[in-house]
Parts: C-alpha cells; sequence; structure tokens
C-alpha cells in the first residue's frame, strides 16, 4: 500500500483569524436581525406540499406488506457486507484483494487518492456504496405503487442517498481532512463565511455559490457577438447580428430561446457561440432576449407569449429585412412555444416559416423525464398558491434548484464540498454563470404550461389548447423540420424528442447529439468534442431509430448548417443591423438580459415599449 507524505501543518495567520471571525460575527448578526424581521407566509409548518412523506409512507406499506423480499432484500446487503469485510481483512494485512463495490463510472466523488489508498476511508468509501445500492434498489423499485408515487420514492430516495455521502462530512472526506490539518483549520473558518455570503446572497436562503459572478460581464467577455437591439417590447427585446460575410442567405434565422434562463446560453464565449457560428456560416441571425418578468406582468399567459412573443418577432424581422418567410429555432422551453406558434400560423394559412428547427424541446410531454417528478396536481396547486402569494410570479431561484437537484452530485454537493468544507472560492466558468442567472416566469403562463402541456399533455392533440382565440393543431404545420435529442438529457429525453417530431406530417430530419441538454447542444465543431448519431429512416419506434443509425464523429451543428442551407432561399448582400427596416435601439446584448433574478440590490431593468409593439400581423 502507497505511503502518502502527511501535510505540514501551517501557524494560523492571526490578522487572518481575526478578520475572519470579524466578517462571520458580522454577518451572523445581520442575517439574524433580517429572519427575525421576515414576514412569515402562510404554509403551515411541516407541510407536505410536494408529496414526499405521503409517497414514501406508501412505499414503506408496501415493503411491509412482504416480509419475504424484506428478508431476500436483507440477505443480499449481508452477503455485500460479508464480501467487504473479507476483501478488507485481506487489504489490511498487504494481499492483494478486489473492492466489494467500486463508484459508478463519471462518479467523481471518490477521485482522490486517499480514498484508494488509505484503508480507513477506502471501508467508508465501500460501506456507503454498499448501503446506497441496497437502500436504493429496496425503494427505488417498490412493487404496486401507481407510476408516478414510485418515481418520487426513487427520486428523493437518490437525493437522501446523495446528501449522506461520506464526502459531504469533515470527518469522513480525507481530502477536507488533509485541508484542515494543512491550514490549522482555516478552511473551515473561510467555508463558513463562504456559506454566509451564500445565505446573505439568497436572502436568508441558502443559494450555493457555483462560480465567480464577480468574474464575468455581459458583452465584455460573455454574450459578445456584435449586433444590435432593433425591436423590443414589454416581453422581449429582438437582436440583430452583425454579418460577418458579404452575402448572407436570403431568408433570416430566428432563435426562440427558452424564457425559463437566458438567451446567451448561444453567446457564451466566442468559442462555443452558436450564434457567432452561424453567423460566419452566413445567416442574418436574429434571437429574442425575454425580460425577466416581475409583479406588472403577472398576468402574462402563453397567448401574450405567442402574440407578443414569436409573432411580434416574425413581423420585427420582416420589417427589419424585408423578407415575409424565415427560418425559426426553438430551444427546450422556446421549442414548445415554437410548435404552438407554427400550429397558429398553419390555422391561419400563414406559411411565413419555411423550415424550422427544435433543440432538445418537449411537444409531446407523455414521457417528461425527472421532472415529473415535481408535477402532480397536488404540487401545482402548491406551486400557484406559493406564486400569488409572491406577487404573481415564479422566482427563478426555485426553478433552479429543481434542474439542481437532477444532478445534485454536480450541482449541489460538489459545491457544498469546495466551499464550505474546503474554504475555497468557486472557479469562474461561463456555462455555470449562466446556469446562475436564472429568470422569473408570470403565473399566468408558468400554470397553463404546467397544466395544459405537462399534466395534461394538450399540445399533442388537435385543437387540445386554443391560443388567442386559435385552435392549435400541430400536425397542420407541413414545413420541413430538424430535431436534435441528446442522449444523455434528464430534462428533455431524446425519445421524448423524437415523439414530437412524430406529430408533425411534412419532412423531417432527426438527429441524436453526444452528452446532455446542454453541452450536447452548444457543442462546436472547433472542439472536436462527442459524436452524433444519424438516420435517414424515422420509424415509430425511436429504438429501432438508434439501432439503424450511424455514429459520427464531432459536432452536429454541420450536420445542420448543410440542411438549413438548402432551406436559405439563395444569397443576398449582408444585411447590417439599424440599416434597414429597423433602427437601432441600442447595443446587444441589450438592458434586458442584465435584470438579474433573486440577487440582493440588483439593478431593475424597465421596459421600454415600442409605439405599436403590441399589434400582431400573420400573414
Amino acid at each position: 500500500m502507497a505511503v502518502t507524505e502527511k501535510p505540514t501543518p501551517v501557524p494560523p495567520n492571526p490578522i487572518e483569524l481575526a478578520r475572519l471571525y470579524g466578517d462571520i460575527a458580522r454577518k451572523s448578526g445581520e442575517m439574524m436581525t433580517r429572519f427575525m424581521q421576515r414576514p412569515r407566509n402562510g404554509t403551515r409548518p411541516g407541510a407536505d406540499e410536494m408529496g414526499v412523506g405521503q409517497a414514501f409512507f406508501s412505499a414503506w406499506m408496501k415493503l411491509l406488506t412482504n416480509p419475504v423480499k424484506l428478508a431476500e432484500m436483507q440477505m443480499k446487503l449481508w452477503q455485500d457486507y460479508a464480501t467487504l469485510w473479507q476483501s478488507s481483512m485481506r487489504k489490511l494485512f498487504w494481499q492483494p484483494a478486489q473492492p466489494a463495490i467500486e463508484p459508478a463510472k463519471g462518479d467523481r466523488r471518490f477521485r482522490h487518492e486517499d480514498w484508494q489508498q488509505l484503508f480507513p476511508f477506502d471501508y467508508i468509501k465501500q460501506s456507503y456504496l454498499i448501503a446506497a445500492r441496497h437502500l436504493h434498489g429496496t425503494l427505488g423499485h417498490v412493487a404496486g405503487l401507481d407510476e408516478q408515487t414510485a418515481k418520487k420514492v426513487d427520486f428523493y430516495t437518490r437525493q437522501y442517498i446523495d446528501a449522506l455521502s461520506p464526502t459531504n462530512f469533515v470527518l469522513t472526506n480525507p481530502e477536507v481532512l488533509r485541508e484542515t490539518v494543512a491550514s490549522g483549520g482555516q478552511n473551515l473558518l473561510k467555508g463558513l463565511n463562504n456559506l454566509l455570503d451564500d445565505l446573505d446572497r439568497g436572502g436568508g436562503k441558502l443559494r450555493v455559490s457555483m462560480t465567480d459572478e464577480n468574474a464575468f460581464r455581459l458583452g465584455e467577455n460573455i454574450a459578445t457577438t456584435p449586433g444590435k437591439v432593433v425591436f423590443q417590447n414589454e416581453l422581449l427585446q429582438l437582436i440583430q447580428y452583425a454579418p460577418t460575410t458579404k452575402q448572407v442567405y436570403r431568408r433570416p434565422l430566428l432563435v426562440v430561446p427558452p424564457w425559463i434562463n437566458k438567451y446567451y446560453i448561444l453567446d457564451l464565449r466566442e468559442s462555443n457561440s452558436f450564434v457567432k457560428w452561424a453567423v460566419g456560416e452566413g445567416h442574418t441571425v436574429f434571437i429574442i432576449s425575454w425580460v425577466n418578468p416581475d409583479q406588472a406582468l403577472a398576468g402574462k399567459g402563453f397567448d401574450d407569449y405567442l402574440t407578443a412573443g414569436t409573432l411580434a418577432a416574425m413581423d420585427a424581422v420582416e420589417e427589419a429585412t424585408g423578407e415575409r418567410q424565415l427560418n425559426v429555432i426553438g430551444y427546450c422551453l422556446g421549442g414548445t412555444l415554437v410548435a404552438a406558434t407554427l400550429g397558429y400560423l398553419a390555422a391561419k394559412k400563414s406559411d411565413r416559416v419555411a423550415a424550422c428547427t427544435f433543440f432538445a424541446s418537449f411537444i409531446d410531454f407523455e414521457e417528461a423525464g425527472e421532472l415529473e417528478v415535481f408535477i402532480d396536481e397536488p404540487q401545482v396547486k402548491a406551486l400557484e398558491k406559493r406564486m400569488e402569494e409572491h406577487g404573481g410570479y415564479l422566482e427563478g431561484s426555485e426553478m433552479a434548484t429543481t434542474f439542481n437537484m437532477l444532478r445534485s452530485n454536480d450541482l449541489i454537493w460538489s459545491f457544498v464540498v469546495n466551499n464550505y468544507l474546503m474554504g475555497r472560492n468557486p472557479f469562474p466558468f461561463d456555462l455555470l454563470y449562466w446556469n446562475s442567472d436564472s429568470t422569473r416566469m408570470p403565473a399566468a403562463m408558468h400554470s397553463f404550461y404546467l397544466r395544459k402541456m405537462y399534466l395534461q399533455n394538450l399540445l399533442r392533440e388537435p385543437g387540445g389548447i386554443i391560443l388567442n382565440g386559435v385552435p392549435i393543431d400541430v400536425s397542420k404545420a407541413g414545413m420541413p423540420l430538424f430535431f436534435v435529442g441528446t442522449v444523455e438529457d434528464h430534462i428533455v429525453p431524446w425519445r421524448t424528442v423524437y415523439a414530437g417530431a412524430g406529430l408533425f406530417p411534412g419532412p423531417k430530419r432527426f438527429v441524436l447529439a453526444g452528452s446532455g441538454h446542454i453541452a450536447g447542444i452548444v457543442n462546436p465543431p472547433s472542439a472536436n468534442k462527442y459524436h452524433y448519431w444519424t438516420n435517414d429512416k424515422l420509424p415509430g419506434d425511436p429504438e429501432q431509430w438508434l439501432k439503424g443509425a450511424r455514429q459520427q464523429p464531432g459536432s452536429w451543428w454541420t450536420d445542420w448548417g448543410q440542411w438549413v442551407a438548402g432551406h436559405g432561399g439563395g444569397k443576398v448582400p449582408a444585411r447590417v443591423p439599424g440599416k434597414g427596416g429597423l433602427k437601432a435601439i441600442e447595443d446587444a446584448p441589450g438592458s434586458y438580459v442584465r435584470a438579474r433574478a433573486d440577487v440582493k440590490n440588483a439593478p431593475k431593468v424597465e421596459p421600454r415599449r415600442r409605439e405599436g409593439a403590441e399589434k400582431v400581423k400573420v400573414k
């Protein structure tokens, strides 16, 4: 067994310690004062709004009615621990031994060498992994539960298991212990200071820092592709990007991002900006920058996001370029809105969308992935009540926490260890800065979306939903379509994206990208990362599609680029933002994107109306 050198303790710096103690005392006092002054909401203590307690009660009742199964599981647990004890004894006496259990591939919690080289921590690690496997196997697969309850028990069992990982505690994490000895405990004091900072930043709620938010400036080192805001109303700003080619495709390209996040996920840095790449390919790119709504916009519904959103943006693109027909991209929730828009235009006999692309978008919500855990009738009612009490909108932090829980080890606990136990500041990372830049949502829109689409799945039904007085039927939209799913997507499973493609009657292409919901989409060709699968045939079963698909190296962007070029409508001289039918209002990235949610003392950006912006034309 390798012998690791012990860290040399460093005497604490008395000046630094005094500063830390002073900061901790000051922040603790301020936080306690705010806590005592905070008004209490109407939620009664111990209320099980999410139905977690009831779900586990049902699971245990099912288990207790099958004592033979329980005994069998306990016997398997005992056998695994017996294997661990045998293996550990051999290792303790310097004999070769295979571990009883290994961390799953991709589990980065136990990367430090001490988890393998030091006997006590190797034993703790394996003991935890065995207990975790059996606890999840027992509670995560209880027979006889209804589907929603089973998913809820499975999800929250994994949350419990992840929270109890030995990596999350000082005395059972060898890396933290080494740092504590080496720094004389200053890491824990710094960690406490970081914890108080995060509580202060969240207004008393823990908002774990994922990155150094002071390291990024919109328009300076993130969201830097040159362009102009050429249109705005109370829901959006429309950005037109400056061309980098002498000629561009005649049909402009409108990108509709989700309003649950900021648009600049598609324009992070020059090296990974989809916007910059598409401009370089010869497209006149427009993108919607949604407003960060507050109480004044609480009554805005899905109809408004259609009329003052996609339809108003299309009218503005036509006014700016003189082109009635355009190509459209919808990403995630933006793709759901685009699908509804296509159904609306089809009902109006409008052919203004020549071709359309969907990035990891829900259209058919039959298999909604792990988010289904948070969406059932009692939880939606409780959410509607909280939005009403909060002034008519959903705070961005609530949705951010939900998405982070889907990957809690990577997006919660790794930062708890780094920030609070190791006492380190988070590393500057553009993607995590964007992830932390959450956006609010109007109560009316969000309630409609959750009920009509997630719970009732009416977007796939002809006439199932009515927007602006028009029954929506996506099966009437017959333009060419391109769909992208990502193989590891935990938000919009790729098979669900594939099912959505089957609702449309026209020519379609489906591509499956590597990685997940964000990294799989934001994967520039220059990175030479991952791979993607293609299959010109589209059988009804996604498994059949995958079986006949060919794996391609690199980024799917090039495949899409070839496809959309065929729908570009030829070339015309490049268009300069502000020099067409619409004048420039301000430089990109615009003012709407700068309004931060859930950040203390963040500047409020007031939407500026444009005369006549509320009028919607359908051509």
